[in-house]
Protein backbone atom coordinates (compact mmCIF):
# COMPACT_ATOMS: atom_id res chain seq x y z
CA UNK A 1 0.00 0.00 0.00
CA UNK A 2 1.42 3.45 -0.85
CA UNK A 3 2.05 5.85 2.00
CA UNK A 4 0.22 9.20 1.67
CA UNK A 5 3.28 11.22 2.72
CA UNK A 6 5.26 13.32 0.30
CA UNK A 7 8.77 14.69 0.65
CA UNK A 8 7.24 18.11 1.21
CA UNK A 9 5.28 16.73 4.18
CA UNK A 10 8.47 15.30 5.70
CA UNK A 11 9.91 18.81 6.00
CA UNK A 12 6.96 20.41 7.75
CA UNK A 13 7.48 21.80 11.22
CA UNK A 14 3.96 22.67 12.42
CA UNK A 15 1.19 20.26 13.40
CA UNK A 16 -1.93 20.20 15.53
CA UNK A 17 -0.68 17.45 17.86
CA UNK A 18 2.75 15.93 18.40
CA UNK A 19 2.99 12.46 19.94
CA UNK A 20 6.34 11.36 21.37
CA UNK A 21 6.80 7.57 21.28
CA UNK A 22 5.48 4.79 19.07
CA UNK A 23 4.19 2.04 21.35
CA UNK A 24 0.51 1.30 21.93
CA UNK A 25 -0.03 4.57 23.81
CA UNK A 26 1.59 6.71 21.14
CA UNK A 27 -0.14 5.06 18.21
CA UNK A 28 -3.50 5.12 20.00
CA UNK A 29 -3.18 8.87 20.58
CA UNK A 30 -1.96 9.56 17.05
CA UNK A 31 -4.68 7.54 15.32
CA UNK A 32 -7.47 8.89 17.53
CA UNK A 33 -6.37 12.49 16.97
CA UNK A 34 -5.94 12.04 13.22
CA UNK A 35 -9.36 10.45 12.84
CA UNK A 36 -10.70 13.32 14.94
CA UNK A 37 -9.51 15.80 12.34
CA UNK A 38 -6.10 16.80 13.68
CA UNK A 39 -2.84 17.02 11.76
CA UNK A 40 -0.54 14.68 13.73
CA UNK A 41 3.16 13.89 13.89
CA UNK A 42 4.36 10.81 15.74
CA UNK A 43 8.04 11.05 16.72
CA UNK A 44 10.13 7.97 17.50
CA UNK A 45 13.57 8.19 19.08
CA UNK A 46 14.92 5.08 17.36
CA UNK A 47 14.96 3.78 13.80
CA UNK A 48 12.08 1.33 14.44
CA UNK A 49 8.55 1.97 15.64
CA UNK A 50 6.69 -0.18 18.15
CA UNK A 51 8.36 0.47 21.51
CA UNK A 52 7.94 -2.10 24.27
CA UNK A 53 4.58 -3.11 22.78
CA UNK A 54 6.34 -4.66 19.79
CA UNK A 55 8.21 -6.98 22.19
CA UNK A 56 5.11 -7.91 24.18
CA UNK A 57 2.27 -10.39 23.91
CA UNK A 58 0.11 -7.53 22.64
CA UNK A 59 -2.79 -8.24 25.02
CA UNK A 60 -5.06 -5.42 26.17
CA UNK A 61 -7.01 -5.66 29.43
CA UNK A 62 -10.43 -4.13 28.70
CA UNK A 63 -13.16 -4.75 31.30
CA UNK A 64 -16.83 -4.72 30.32
CA UNK A 65 -16.11 -4.75 26.60
CA UNK A 66 -18.63 -5.17 23.82
CA UNK A 67 -16.78 -8.32 22.75
CA UNK A 68 -17.27 -9.85 26.18
CA UNK A 69 -20.95 -8.91 26.18
CA UNK A 70 -21.44 -10.51 22.76
CA UNK A 71 -19.80 -13.67 24.07
CA UNK A 72 -22.28 -13.75 26.97
CA UNK A 73 -19.69 -13.11 29.66
CA UNK A 74 -20.78 -11.50 32.90
CA UNK A 75 -19.04 -8.21 33.66
CA UNK A 76 -19.82 -4.65 34.67
CA UNK A 77 -18.02 -1.43 35.43
CA UNK A 78 -18.87 -1.88 39.08
CA UNK A 79 -17.30 -5.35 39.13
CA UNK A 80 -14.16 -4.01 37.49
CA UNK A 81 -14.05 -1.05 39.88
CA UNK A 82 -14.35 -3.39 42.85
CA UNK A 83 -11.54 -5.55 41.52
CA UNK A 84 -9.20 -2.60 40.91
CA UNK A 85 -10.02 -1.02 44.27
CA UNK A 86 -9.06 -4.25 46.03
CA UNK A 87 -5.82 -4.52 44.08
CA UNK A 88 -4.79 -0.87 44.39
CA UNK A 89 -5.49 -0.47 48.11
CA UNK A 90 -4.15 2.83 49.42
CA UNK A 91 -3.06 3.83 45.91
CA UNK A 92 -6.59 3.72 44.49
CA UNK A 93 -7.25 6.77 42.28
CA UNK A 94 -11.01 7.01 41.60
CA UNK A 95 -10.70 9.78 39.01
CA UNK A 96 -8.32 7.91 36.75
CA UNK A 97 -9.87 4.50 37.38
CA UNK A 98 -13.32 5.73 36.38
CA UNK A 99 -11.84 7.47 33.33
CA UNK A 100 -10.30 4.16 32.36
CA UNK A 101 -13.42 2.10 32.97
CA UNK A 102 -15.53 4.51 30.91
CA UNK A 103 -13.09 4.84 28.04
CA UNK A 104 -11.42 1.44 27.71
CA UNK A 105 -14.50 -0.16 26.07
CA UNK A 106 -14.92 2.93 23.89
CA UNK A 107 -11.28 2.74 22.86
CA UNK A 108 -11.62 -0.88 21.85
CA UNK A 109 -14.82 -0.24 19.90
CA UNK A 110 -13.17 2.71 18.16
CA UNK A 111 -10.29 0.57 16.95
CA UNK A 112 -12.51 -2.37 16.06
CA UNK A 113 -14.53 -0.05 13.87
CA UNK A 114 -11.27 1.18 12.33
CA UNK A 115 -10.41 -2.41 11.38
CA UNK A 116 -8.37 -3.75 14.30
CA UNK A 117 -8.46 -7.54 14.39
CA UNK A 118 -8.37 -9.12 17.84
CA UNK A 119 -9.38 -12.27 19.67
CA UNK A 120 -11.37 -12.25 22.88
CA UNK A 121 -9.57 -14.40 25.44
CA UNK A 122 -12.89 -15.69 26.71
CA UNK A 123 -11.42 -18.46 28.89
CA UNK A 124 -8.56 -16.41 30.30
CA UNK A 125 -9.34 -15.10 33.76
CA UNK A 126 -7.98 -12.19 35.74
CA UNK A 127 -4.70 -12.94 37.49
CA UNK A 128 -6.20 -12.56 40.98
CA UNK A 129 -9.23 -14.79 40.58
CA UNK A 130 -9.90 -14.86 44.33
CA UNK A 131 -10.31 -11.07 44.58
CA UNK A 132 -13.91 -9.73 44.51
CA UNK A 133 -14.82 -8.39 41.09
CA UNK A 134 -12.45 -10.68 39.16
CA UNK A 135 -13.85 -12.01 35.90
CA UNK A 136 -12.73 -13.86 32.80
CA UNK A 137 -12.78 -12.56 29.26
CA UNK A 138 -11.37 -9.10 29.96
CA UNK A 139 -8.24 -9.67 27.88
CA UNK A 140 -8.13 -9.34 24.11
CA UNK A 141 -5.17 -10.41 21.98
CA UNK A 142 -4.21 -9.23 18.50
CA UNK A 143 -5.03 -11.54 15.61
CA UNK A 144 -2.08 -12.70 13.52
CA UNK A 145 -1.55 -10.57 10.41
CA UNK A 146 0.68 -10.72 7.35
CA UNK A 147 3.59 -8.32 7.21
CA UNK A 148 2.53 -7.13 3.78
CA UNK A 149 -0.06 -4.85 5.39
CA UNK A 150 2.80 -2.41 6.05
CA UNK A 151 4.13 -2.46 2.52
CA UNK A 152 7.54 -0.80 2.27
CA UNK A 153 7.42 0.25 5.92
CA UNK A 154 7.61 -3.30 7.26
CA UNK A 155 11.35 -2.86 7.74
CA UNK A 156 10.59 -0.04 10.20
CA UNK A 157 8.66 -2.34 12.57
CA UNK A 158 10.64 -3.30 15.67
CA UNK A 159 11.43 -7.02 15.54
CA UNK A 160 10.33 -9.23 18.47
CA UNK A 161 12.93 -10.35 20.95
CA UNK A 162 14.74 -13.34 19.41
CA UNK A 163 14.22 -15.35 22.62
CA UNK A 164 10.45 -15.25 22.00
CA UNK A 165 10.79 -16.89 18.58
CA UNK A 166 11.59 -20.45 17.54
CA UNK A 167 14.22 -20.62 14.80
CA UNK A 168 13.13 -17.09 13.86
CA UNK A 169 9.45 -18.06 13.69
CA UNK A 170 7.01 -15.96 15.70
CA UNK A 171 4.78 -17.96 18.05
CA UNK A 172 1.51 -16.45 19.20
CA UNK A 173 0.07 -16.64 22.69
CA UNK A 174 -2.79 -19.03 23.36
CA UNK A 175 -3.52 -21.95 21.01
CA UNK A 176 -0.43 -21.33 18.88
CA UNK A 177 1.84 -21.64 21.92
CA UNK A 178 -0.09 -24.63 23.25
CA UNK A 179 0.46 -26.57 20.04
CA UNK A 180 4.20 -25.97 20.24
CA UNK A 181 4.25 -27.04 23.89
CA UNK A 182 2.30 -30.21 23.06
CA UNK A 183 4.21 -31.12 19.91
CA UNK A 184 5.61 -34.33 21.41
CA UNK A 185 2.33 -35.40 23.02
CA UNK A 186 -0.32 -34.79 20.35
CA UNK A 187 -0.48 -35.78 16.68
CA UNK A 188 -2.78 -32.83 16.09
CA UNK A 189 -0.22 -30.45 17.59
CA UNK A 190 2.62 -32.11 15.69
CA UNK A 191 0.76 -31.61 12.41
CA UNK A 192 0.00 -27.99 13.32
CA UNK A 193 3.65 -27.25 14.12
CA UNK A 194 4.75 -28.92 10.89
CA UNK A 195 2.43 -26.67 8.90
CA UNK A 196 3.68 -23.58 10.72
CA UNK A 197 7.32 -24.48 10.14
CA UNK A 198 6.67 -25.18 6.47
CA UNK A 199 4.93 -21.83 6.12
CA UNK A 200 7.86 -20.12 7.83
CA UNK A 201 10.31 -21.74 5.44
CA UNK A 202 8.25 -20.51 2.49
CA UNK A 203 8.22 -16.96 3.92
CA UNK A 204 12.01 -16.99 4.28
CA UNK A 205 12.43 -18.21 0.71
CA UNK A 206 10.04 -15.63 -0.74
CA UNK A 207 10.67 -12.60 1.45
CA UNK A 208 13.93 -13.24 3.28
CA UNK A 209 12.18 -12.76 6.63
CA UNK A 210 9.23 -13.90 8.73
CA UNK A 211 5.96 -12.39 7.49
CA UNK A 212 3.57 -14.04 9.94
CA UNK A 213 3.20 -11.36 12.63
CA UNK A 214 1.79 -12.26 16.05
CA UNK A 215 1.53 -10.80 19.54
CA UNK A 216 2.75 -7.22 19.99
CA UNK A 217 4.19 -7.14 16.48
CA UNK A 218 0.73 -7.85 15.07
CA UNK A 219 -0.86 -5.13 17.21
CA UNK A 220 1.72 -2.50 16.25
CA UNK A 221 1.58 -3.47 12.57
CA UNK A 222 -2.17 -2.89 12.57
CA UNK A 223 -1.84 0.39 14.46
CA UNK A 224 0.88 1.60 12.11
CA UNK A 225 -1.24 0.81 9.06
CA UNK A 226 -4.15 2.76 10.54
CA UNK A 227 -1.89 5.70 11.40
CA UNK A 228 -0.41 5.85 7.90
CA UNK A 229 -3.84 5.65 6.30
CA UNK A 230 -5.10 8.40 8.60
CA UNK A 231 -2.29 10.72 7.49
CA UNK A 232 -0.15 10.56 10.63
CA UNK A 233 3.41 11.55 9.84
CA UNK A 234 5.68 8.95 11.47
CA UNK A 235 9.20 10.29 11.93
CA UNK A 236 11.86 7.83 13.03
CA UNK A 237 15.28 8.63 14.53
CA UNK A 238 13.85 11.86 15.92
CA UNK A 239 14.62 12.14 19.64
CA UNK A 240 12.83 14.88 21.53
CA UNK A 241 15.17 16.85 23.76
CA UNK A 242 12.96 19.69 24.99
CA UNK A 243 9.47 21.11 25.28
CA UNK A 244 8.49 24.53 23.94
CA UNK A 245 6.24 26.63 26.14
CA UNK A 246 4.01 29.56 25.28
CA UNK A 247 1.42 31.60 27.22
CA UNK A 248 -1.20 29.05 26.12
CA UNK A 249 0.83 26.07 27.36
CA UNK A 250 3.07 23.50 25.69
CA UNK A 251 3.26 24.51 22.03
CA UNK A 252 5.87 22.17 20.58
CA UNK A 253 9.06 20.20 21.01
CA UNK A 254 12.72 20.50 20.24
CA UNK A 255 14.15 17.52 18.37
CA UNK A 256 17.54 16.46 17.08
CA UNK A 257 17.66 15.61 13.38
CA UNK A 258 20.89 15.09 11.48
CA UNK A 259 22.86 16.26 14.50
CA UNK A 260 21.08 19.64 14.65
CA UNK A 261 18.35 20.89 16.97
CA UNK A 262 15.06 21.81 15.37
CA UNK A 263 11.76 23.14 16.69
CA UNK A 264 8.46 21.48 15.80
CA UNK A 265 5.29 23.36 16.70
CA UNK A 266 2.06 21.85 18.02
CA UNK A 267 -1.13 23.93 18.04
CA UNK A 268 -3.06 21.58 20.34
CA UNK A 269 -0.29 20.21 22.50
CA UNK A 270 2.06 17.27 23.02
CA UNK A 271 1.47 13.69 24.19
CA UNK A 272 4.35 11.96 25.99
CA UNK A 273 4.42 8.18 25.46
CA UNK A 274 8.13 7.35 25.64
CA UNK A 275 7.95 4.07 27.56
CA UNK A 276 8.94 5.00 31.10
CA UNK A 277 12.42 4.76 32.65
CA UNK A 278 13.39 1.03 32.88
CA UNK A 279 16.86 1.74 31.46
CA UNK A 280 17.57 4.88 33.48
CA UNK A 281 19.68 3.07 36.07
CA UNK A 282 19.96 6.03 38.43
CA UNK A 283 16.21 6.67 38.45
CA UNK A 284 15.25 3.02 38.82
CA UNK A 285 17.70 2.59 41.71
CA UNK A 286 15.89 5.45 43.41
CA UNK A 287 12.45 3.91 42.84
CA UNK A 288 13.02 0.14 42.94
CA UNK A 289 13.13 -1.69 46.30
CA UNK A 290 16.27 -3.71 45.53
CA UNK A 291 19.72 -3.02 44.08
CA UNK A 292 18.92 -2.40 40.42
CA UNK A 293 22.29 -1.84 38.83
CA UNK A 294 23.04 -2.98 35.28
CA UNK A 295 24.20 -6.44 36.45
CA UNK A 296 21.57 -6.81 39.17
CA UNK A 297 18.36 -6.07 37.29
CA UNK A 298 17.47 -6.70 33.65
CA UNK A 299 14.67 -4.96 31.80
CA UNK A 300 12.98 -6.45 28.75
CA UNK A 301 12.00 -3.02 27.44
CA UNK A 302 13.98 -1.45 24.59
CA UNK A 303 17.30 -0.08 25.88
CA UNK A 304 16.36 3.41 24.68
CA UNK A 305 13.52 3.65 27.23
CA UNK A 306 15.54 5.91 29.50
CA UNK A 307 12.90 8.19 31.02
CA UNK A 308 12.69 10.88 28.34
CA UNK A 309 9.04 11.55 29.13
CA UNK A 310 9.75 12.04 32.83
CA UNK A 311 12.63 14.41 32.13
CA UNK A 312 10.60 16.46 29.66
CA UNK A 313 7.61 16.76 31.97
CA UNK A 314 9.73 17.57 35.01
CA UNK A 315 11.28 20.46 33.08
CA UNK A 316 7.87 22.18 33.04
CA UNK A 317 6.65 21.21 36.52
CA UNK A 318 5.54 17.60 36.14
CA UNK A 319 6.27 15.07 38.86
CA UNK A 320 6.97 11.32 39.03
CA UNK A 321 4.98 9.44 41.68
CA UNK A 322 5.15 5.83 42.83
CA UNK A 323 2.95 2.93 43.84
CA UNK A 324 3.19 -0.26 45.90
CA UNK A 325 5.31 -1.64 43.05
CA UNK A 326 7.23 0.78 40.87
CA UNK A 327 8.08 -1.74 38.18
CA UNK A 328 6.15 -4.35 36.23
CA UNK A 329 8.33 -7.13 37.61
CA UNK A 330 9.32 -10.16 35.57
CA UNK A 331 11.57 -13.07 36.59
CA UNK A 332 14.29 -13.40 33.93
CA UNK A 333 17.23 -15.58 33.03
CA UNK A 334 20.33 -14.62 31.11
CA UNK A 335 20.99 -16.68 27.97
CA UNK A 336 24.69 -16.83 27.00
CA UNK A 337 25.56 -16.04 23.38
CA UNK A 338 28.48 -17.27 21.31
CA UNK A 339 29.28 -13.69 20.39
CA UNK A 340 28.33 -10.67 22.46
CA UNK A 341 26.55 -10.21 25.78
CA UNK A 342 23.92 -12.57 27.15
CA UNK A 343 20.29 -12.08 26.16
CA UNK A 344 17.43 -11.75 28.63
CA UNK A 345 14.58 -14.29 28.66
CA UNK A 346 11.28 -13.73 30.46
CA UNK A 347 9.76 -16.35 32.77
CA UNK A 348 6.11 -15.40 32.67
CA UNK A 349 4.67 -18.76 33.85
CA UNK A 350 7.75 -20.98 34.05
CA UNK A 351 7.19 -22.71 37.38
CA UNK A 352 3.42 -23.19 37.42
CA UNK A 353 3.53 -26.77 36.15
CA UNK A 354 4.00 -29.80 38.36
CA UNK A 355 7.59 -30.80 38.96
CA UNK A 356 9.08 -27.32 39.45
CA UNK A 357 9.81 -25.07 42.41
CA UNK A 358 11.53 -21.72 42.93
CA UNK A 359 14.11 -21.31 45.70
CA UNK A 360 16.60 -18.68 46.83
CA UNK A 361 20.31 -19.60 47.21
CA UNK A 362 19.68 -20.54 50.83
CA UNK A 363 17.53 -23.39 49.49
CA UNK A 364 14.19 -22.08 50.72
CA UNK A 365 11.03 -21.55 48.72
CA UNK A 366 9.76 -17.98 48.87
CA UNK A 367 6.62 -17.84 46.74
CA UNK A 368 3.56 -19.58 45.30
CA UNK A 369 5.04 -20.45 41.91
CA UNK A 370 1.64 -20.84 40.21
CA UNK A 371 0.99 -17.11 39.86
CA UNK A 372 1.51 -14.48 37.20
CA UNK A 373 4.95 -12.96 36.71
CA UNK A 374 4.43 -9.87 38.87
CA UNK A 375 3.45 -11.93 41.89
CA UNK A 376 6.26 -14.45 41.44
CA UNK A 377 8.92 -11.78 40.98
CA UNK A 378 7.89 -9.35 43.71
CA UNK A 379 8.76 -11.57 46.72
CA UNK A 380 12.14 -12.39 45.14
CA UNK A 381 13.17 -8.73 45.42
CA UNK A 382 13.29 -8.87 49.22
CA UNK A 383 13.32 -12.62 50.03
CA UNK A 384 16.99 -12.60 51.03
CA UNK A 385 16.96 -9.35 53.00
CA UNK A 386 18.64 -6.05 52.22
CA UNK A 387 22.21 -7.33 52.48
CA UNK A 388 22.00 -9.98 49.74
CA UNK A 389 21.29 -9.53 46.03
CA UNK A 390 17.89 -10.54 44.71
CA UNK A 391 18.39 -13.95 43.11
CA UNK A 392 16.63 -17.29 42.85
CA UNK A 393 16.62 -20.61 40.99
CA UNK A 394 13.95 -22.55 39.16
CA UNK A 395 14.40 -26.27 39.77
CA UNK A 396 12.76 -29.18 37.99
CA UNK A 397 13.18 -32.92 37.64
CA UNK A 398 13.83 -34.74 34.37
CA UNK A 399 10.19 -35.55 33.69
CA UNK A 400 9.07 -31.94 34.06
CA UNK A 401 11.95 -30.41 32.09
CA UNK A 402 11.56 -32.80 29.17
CA UNK A 403 7.79 -32.29 29.11
CA UNK A 404 7.65 -28.51 29.51
CA UNK A 405 11.16 -27.16 29.09
CA UNK A 406 12.74 -24.81 31.60
CA UNK A 407 13.05 -21.15 30.73
CA UNK A 408 14.81 -20.88 27.37
CA UNK A 409 15.35 -24.65 27.36
CA UNK A 410 12.84 -26.25 25.01
CA UNK A 411 10.94 -29.47 25.79
CA UNK A 412 11.66 -32.81 24.17
CA UNK A 413 12.67 -33.59 21.44
CA UNK A 414 14.93 -30.48 21.47
CA UNK A 415 18.34 -31.36 22.94
CA UNK A 416 19.61 -30.19 26.33
CA UNK A 417 23.29 -30.34 25.38
CA UNK A 418 23.75 -26.76 24.11
CA UNK A 419 22.20 -25.29 27.25
CA UNK A 420 24.33 -27.46 29.52
CA UNK A 421 27.45 -26.59 27.56
CA UNK A 422 26.79 -22.85 27.78
CA UNK A 423 26.19 -23.00 31.52
CA UNK A 424 22.61 -21.72 31.18
CA UNK A 425 21.21 -25.05 32.39
CA UNK A 426 22.65 -26.67 35.51
CA UNK A 427 22.33 -30.40 36.18
CA UNK A 428 22.93 -32.89 38.98
CA UNK A 429 22.37 -36.62 39.31
CA UNK A 430 21.14 -35.96 42.83
CA UNK A 431 19.66 -32.98 44.62
CA UNK A 432 22.90 -32.57 46.54
CA UNK A 433 24.93 -32.57 43.31
CA UNK A 434 22.59 -30.03 41.71
CA UNK A 435 22.79 -27.76 44.76
CA UNK A 436 26.59 -27.76 44.67
CA UNK A 437 26.65 -27.09 40.92
CA UNK A 438 24.27 -24.17 41.28
CA UNK A 439 25.68 -22.65 44.47
CA UNK A 440 22.58 -23.44 46.52
CA UNK A 441 22.86 -24.51 50.17
CA UNK A 442 22.67 -28.34 49.89
CA UNK A 443 21.07 -29.03 53.26
CA UNK A 444 18.55 -26.24 52.81
CA UNK A 445 17.54 -27.47 49.35
CA UNK A 446 17.32 -31.09 50.47
CA UNK A 447 15.01 -30.19 53.35
CA UNK A 448 12.86 -27.99 51.10
CA UNK A 449 12.38 -30.65 48.45
CA UNK A 450 11.70 -33.38 51.00
CA UNK A 451 8.92 -31.30 52.57
CA UNK A 452 7.59 -30.16 49.19
CA UNK A 453 7.44 -33.69 47.80
CA UNK A 454 5.53 -35.03 50.79
CA UNK A 455 2.82 -32.43 50.31
CA UNK A 456 2.89 -32.52 46.50
CA UNK A 457 1.99 -36.22 46.52
CA UNK A 458 -1.17 -35.23 48.37
CA UNK A 459 -1.87 -32.31 46.02
CA UNK A 460 -1.53 -29.58 48.64
CA UNK A 461 0.86 -26.78 49.54
CA UNK A 462 0.34 -25.59 53.13
CA UNK A 463 3.30 -23.23 52.91
CA UNK A 464 2.29 -21.13 49.86
CA UNK A 465 -1.15 -22.46 48.80
CA UNK A 466 -0.10 -23.25 45.28
CA UNK A 467 -2.91 -24.21 42.94
CA UNK A 468 -5.72 -23.07 45.23
CA UNK A 469 -6.97 -20.27 42.96
CA UNK A 470 -8.77 -20.65 39.63
CA UNK A 471 -6.10 -18.78 37.72
CA UNK A 472 -3.31 -20.79 39.33
CA UNK A 473 -4.97 -24.10 38.50
CA UNK A 474 -5.49 -23.00 34.91
CA UNK A 475 -1.71 -22.67 34.57
CA UNK A 476 -1.11 -26.23 35.70
CA UNK A 477 -0.89 -29.57 33.93
CA UNK A 478 -4.33 -31.17 33.50
CA UNK A 479 -2.70 -34.61 33.48
CA UNK A 480 -1.83 -34.16 37.17
CA UNK A 481 -4.45 -34.73 39.87
CA UNK A 482 -5.73 -33.66 42.31
CA UNK A 483 -3.75 -30.41 42.01
CA UNK A 484 -2.55 -29.68 38.43
CA UNK A 485 0.24 -27.39 39.68
CA UNK A 486 1.87 -29.88 42.04
CA UNK A 487 4.01 -32.95 41.40
CA UNK A 488 6.96 -34.25 43.40
CA UNK A 489 10.48 -33.48 42.21
CA UNK A 490 11.90 -36.99 42.24
CA UNK A 491 12.97 -38.21 38.77
CA UNK A 492 16.73 -37.70 38.22
CA UNK A 493 18.66 -36.00 36.86
CA UNK A 494 17.64 -32.66 38.30
CA UNK A 495 18.00 -29.26 36.62
CA UNK A 496 18.13 -25.59 37.56
CA UNK A 497 18.40 -22.18 35.95
CA UNK A 498 19.47 -19.00 37.73
CA UNK A 499 16.76 -16.34 37.89
CA UNK A 500 17.27 -12.60 38.25
CA UNK A 501 14.83 -9.75 38.84
CA UNK A 502 13.69 -7.95 35.74
CA UNK A 503 10.82 -5.88 34.43
CA UNK A 504 8.73 -5.26 31.34
CA UNK A 505 8.47 -1.56 32.15
CA UNK A 506 8.00 0.91 34.97
CA UNK A 507 4.84 1.46 37.02
CA UNK A 508 6.03 4.60 38.77
CA UNK A 509 5.45 7.52 36.44
CA UNK A 510 4.13 10.98 35.88
CA UNK A 511 1.22 12.18 37.92
CA UNK A 512 -1.76 12.70 35.59
CA UNK A 513 -5.51 13.18 35.83
CA UNK A 514 -8.47 11.40 34.26
CA UNK A 515 -8.00 13.40 31.06
CA UNK A 516 -4.36 12.24 30.74
CA UNK A 517 -3.06 15.74 31.52
CA UNK A 518 0.30 16.00 33.27
CA UNK A 519 -0.14 17.54 36.73
CA UNK A 520 2.12 19.81 38.74
CA UNK A 521 2.71 19.37 42.47
CA UNK A 522 -0.16 21.79 43.05
CA UNK A 523 -2.53 19.44 41.24
CA UNK A 524 -2.99 21.90 38.38
CA UNK A 525 -2.46 20.55 34.87
CA UNK A 526 0.38 21.68 32.66
CA UNK A 527 -1.64 23.18 29.79
CA UNK A 528 -1.51 21.18 26.56
CA UNK A 529 0.78 18.49 27.97
CA UNK A 530 -0.52 14.92 28.09
CA UNK A 531 1.05 11.58 28.93
CA UNK A 532 0.11 7.92 28.55
CA UNK A 533 1.54 4.41 28.69
CA UNK A 534 4.46 3.65 30.98
CA UNK A 535 5.26 7.36 31.18
CA UNK A 536 2.38 7.72 33.68
CA UNK A 537 1.89 6.18 37.11
CA UNK A 538 -0.06 2.92 37.01
CA UNK A 539 -3.78 3.08 37.74
CA UNK A 540 -3.63 -0.31 39.49
CA UNK A 541 -1.55 0.78 42.47
CA UNK A 542 1.36 -1.49 41.57
CA UNK A 543 -0.65 -4.68 41.00
CA UNK A 544 -1.07 -6.48 37.69
CA UNK A 545 -4.74 -7.25 37.03
CA UNK A 546 -4.56 -9.60 34.06
CA UNK A 547 -3.13 -10.17 30.62
CA UNK A 548 -2.72 -6.78 28.95
CA UNK A 549 -2.57 -4.85 32.21
CA UNK A 550 -0.12 -2.32 30.78
CA UNK A 551 -1.18 -2.12 27.12
CA UNK A 552 -4.90 -1.77 27.89
CA UNK A 553 -4.41 1.41 29.96
CA UNK A 554 -1.72 2.63 27.55
CA UNK A 555 -4.05 2.53 24.56
CA UNK A 556 -6.93 3.91 26.63
CA UNK A 557 -5.11 6.96 28.00
CA UNK A 558 -3.63 7.64 24.58
CA UNK A 559 -7.21 7.63 23.31
CA UNK A 560 -8.30 9.94 26.16
CA UNK A 561 -5.42 12.37 25.61
CA UNK A 562 -6.12 12.69 21.89
CA UNK A 563 -9.84 13.25 22.38
CA UNK A 564 -9.21 15.96 24.95
CA UNK A 565 -6.61 17.68 22.77
CA UNK A 566 -8.96 17.55 19.78
CA UNK A 567 -11.88 18.84 21.83
CA UNK A 568 -14.03 15.85 20.87
CA UNK A 569 -17.29 15.69 22.83
CA UNK A 570 -17.92 12.95 25.35
CA UNK A 571 -21.06 10.87 25.22
CA UNK A 572 -23.12 10.74 28.41
CA UNK A 573 -22.04 7.79 30.52
CA UNK A 574 -23.75 6.20 33.49
CA UNK A 575 -21.08 4.70 35.73
CA UNK A 576 -22.11 1.46 37.36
Amino acid sequence: MPDPLSRRDAGRDTFDLIVVGSGAAGFSAAITAAKGGLDVALLEKTGRFGGTTAYSGGFMWVPNSSLGAKAGLKDSMEDARTYIRNLAGDHYDPDRVDAYLVNAPRMLDFFLEAGLQVNLEAFTGDFHSEVPGARRGRAVSPAAVHGSILGSRLSELREPLPETTFLGMRIGSGPDMQHFMNVNRSWKSAAYVARRMTGHAVELARHGRAMHLVNGNALIAQFARMAIDAGVQIRLSTPVVGLISSPEGISGVEVVQGGARRALRARKGVVLATGGFPHDVERRQAWYPHPAGPEQHFSLAPPTNTGDGALLAESVGGRVVGASNNGAWMPVTRVPQRHGPAHTFMHSFSAAKGGFIAVIPEGRRYVNESQAWQDVAEPMLTARGESEPALSFLIGDHRAVRKFGLGFVKPSPMPLGPYLASGYLLRGRTIDELARAAGIDPSGLAATIEAFNSYAREGRDPDFHRGEGKFSRALGDPDITPNPTLAPIEMPPFYAVKVFPGDIGTLAGLRTDGEARVLRDSGEPVPRLYAAGNDIATIFGGAYPGGGGTIGPAATFGFIAARHAAGLPDNPVVIG
